[in-house]
């Protein structure tokens, strides 16, 4: 495992220090995850919140290399380049029709974020990283996984794993390799009524 950055985040107000570490490196190191805590990740999936408790989100992951190679076909070129040593990969999908039903839901994407970060924030209580990705083939993720698209909606791919050695990725994406800011509070909140 290599050395992780330095993180020079400075929050603007009180917040655990958790979602200051949280982020998503590119640099993963390619030792195995045990599958109970791959389980254990996904128990903290299960217990986020949804609309109606629907629960609509569908983890569909790969811990072996064979499985590995098949979800590696699904990312976009540039994330295979780094994803190659990631020793967990998923693909985050979400059920399109309340179970209830049947009726299309709106918020199931929503609450698949919701999942998704309950997910992240047990991986980073457990020395892990997670990064959710938006460059892989939603088709390809359909097809090849067997998930039906009439009913799931394939939201974003996520590599899992411990921090790595950043000497290892290419230099592009090693220049890149560092927590990242935020926007200012004041542009992403405000009190009252919107005025621009």
């Amino acid at each position: 495992m290599g050395k992780e950055p330095d993180n020079k985040r400075v929050a603007e107000a009180t917040v655990d220090p958790l979602f200051i570490n949280r982020w998503s490196p590119r640099a993963l190191d390619p030792s195995p995850i045990p599958p109970e805590t791959i389980q254990t990740l996904l128990e903290a999936a299960r217990w986020a919140p949804s609309c109606f408790n629907d629960q609509p989100w569908l983890f569909m992951y790969a811990d072996t290399a064979e499985l590995r190679a098949t979800y590696l076909e699904i990312l976009a070129e540039g994330n295979r380049v780094w994803c190659k040593n990631a020793p967990v990969l998923a693909i985050l999908f979400a059920r399109r029709r309340f179970a209830h039903n049947g009726k299309p839901n709106n918020w199931a994407v929503f609450d698949c974020g919701a999942a998704w970060m309950s997910l992240t924030i047990q991986a980073r209580l457990l020395g892990l990283y997670t990064h959710g990705m938006a460059g892989f083939s939603k088709e390809s993720a359909h097809s090849l996984l067997g998930v039906p698209q009439g009913d799931y909606e394939a939201v974003c791919a996520i590599a899992i794993g411990r921090y790595g050695d950043a000497a290892m990725l290419p230099a592009d994406l090693r220049d890149m390799e560092k927590p990242n800011g935020r926007n200012p509070l004041a542009t992403i909140a405000r009190r009252g009524i919107f005025k621009a």
